[in-house]
């Protein structure tokens, strides 16, 4: 094939080209005679807006008889009713034995004043009773550990709403509960785990995230008040914590709410500006009215250390009552005993577990008979 002639085919081959891109081209831009598709999906097409479902709501377990029912939990405590048990049924009291009582009982943290004040009870009545026959023993036992905790003491969390007086007599207000104590012992989860105990009762709770200087302090109590369907009034991190706890009282007030609970952040009570800052959240909510309950949260395991906590505490916000958490561990339960001598104020909750209602009202009589086992 000469030059001339591969040319010419050239040129057609190129010329057959260009015809045919421009037919495409033409095609694709025709109107399609046929039925347009849609390729969104039809829920998308056609459904109108929908927000975000709420977090679901849980069951919460019933109050009353709470501690009853999760008193098999206080493993660690019943070693002191065993100890004492054992002491006391004993043929022979002499003065060796008692002083071995006095030790069951300081080793049980329950303290110095409460265990010379139970010896010289349970020697008078002991010496009394003319037999120590195991059934005699253990119900002595039983009515002076009883007296000794208290059965008589107003454990009840002042959590009703309270007239107004600046209002006026229709005007009512939040209850105001502040929880404070030291990081570690699990102050943000039983204020959440309270809140379970209030819904569950039949109270609306709003919560305040006034601990603004732990990471994800807000956040945690957050996810606990979704759970109950109880919001959360927060602010900045390591923002004004007076401020966030004022503005949740304020809005309490606002909403209606029955209860407002005030998480605070973990003091540490050897840093003086920490503690004066917790006296001034205290003082900036009181600007709106009373503080109701100061709860202080200690770790029973802690014993007798937990006591130096407690007296530095009651003296900056006037703690009205304890929560003893983890004394369903290796508490050894003497510093139930100890830690209302020592403040003068009541336990009125227990944790008795990690579950989220392991949280109970403290119960004199199922605390004194699962010391003895029975």
């Amino acid at each position: 094939m000469d030059t001339l002639t591969l040319v010419v085919v050239l040129a057609v081959l190129g010329l057959f080209v260009v015809v045919g891109a421009g037919l495409a081209l033409v095609g694709r831009r025709r109107p399609s005679s046929g039925p347009v598709l849609d390729v969104r999906a039809p829920e998308a097409a056609q459904a109108p807006y929908a927000p975000e479902a709420p977090p679901t709501v849980e069951a919460l377990a019933p109050v009353a008889g709470r501690m009853a029912r999760l008193r098999s939990r206080l493993r660690g405590s019943q070693a002191l009713g065993t100890g004492l048990l054992g002491l006391l049924s004993r043929e022979r009291l002499d003065d060796a034995a008692w002083e071995e009582v006095e030790e069951v009982l300081i080793t049980a943290d329950v303290g110095v004043g409460p265990t010379r004040e139970l010896v010289e009870r349970l020697r008078t009545r002991v010496a009394g009773a003319g037999r120590r026959d195991p059934d005699v023993v253990r119900a002595l036992l039983r009515e002076e550990l009883l007296a000794l905790v208290g059965p008589d003491v107003d454990r009840s969390l002042r959590t009703a709403t309270v007239p107004d007086g600046a209002d006026g007599e229709k005007g009512v207000r939040p209850a105001v509960v502040l929880v404070v104590g030291v990081n570690g012992t699990g102050k943000t989860t039983t204020v959440g785990k309270l809140a379970r105990v209030l819904v569950a009762d039949g109270r609306t709770v709003l919560l305040g995230a006034a601990d603004t200087f732990r990471a994800a302090a807000a956040d945690q109590l957050q996810t606990w008040g979704d759970r109950v369907g109880a919001p959360v009034v927060r602010g900045p991190e390591a923002g004004d914590s007076a401020s966030v706890a004022f503005d949740a009282v304020r809005q309490g007030a606002q909403g209606g709410y029955d209860v407002v609970l005030v998480d605070t952040a973990g003091r540490l009570q050897n840093k003086v500006g920490l503690m004066e800052e917790l006296g001034k959240v205290k003082r900036v909510i009181e600007k709106q009215g009373p503080v109701d309950e100061v709860l202080l949260v200690l770790d029973a395991t802690t014993g007798q250390n937990g006591l130096v906590q407690a007296r530095v505490f009651a003296d900056v916000v006037s703690v009205t009552g304890i929560v003893l958490t983890k004394l369903d561990g290796t508490a050894k339960g003497g510093i139930v005993l100890a830690v209302q001598r020592e403040l003068g104020v009541p336990v009125k909750l227990v944790g008795l577990g990690e579950g989220p209602d392991d949280l109970a009202p403290f119960d004199p009589e199922v605390f004194v008979d699962a010391l003895l086992g029975d």
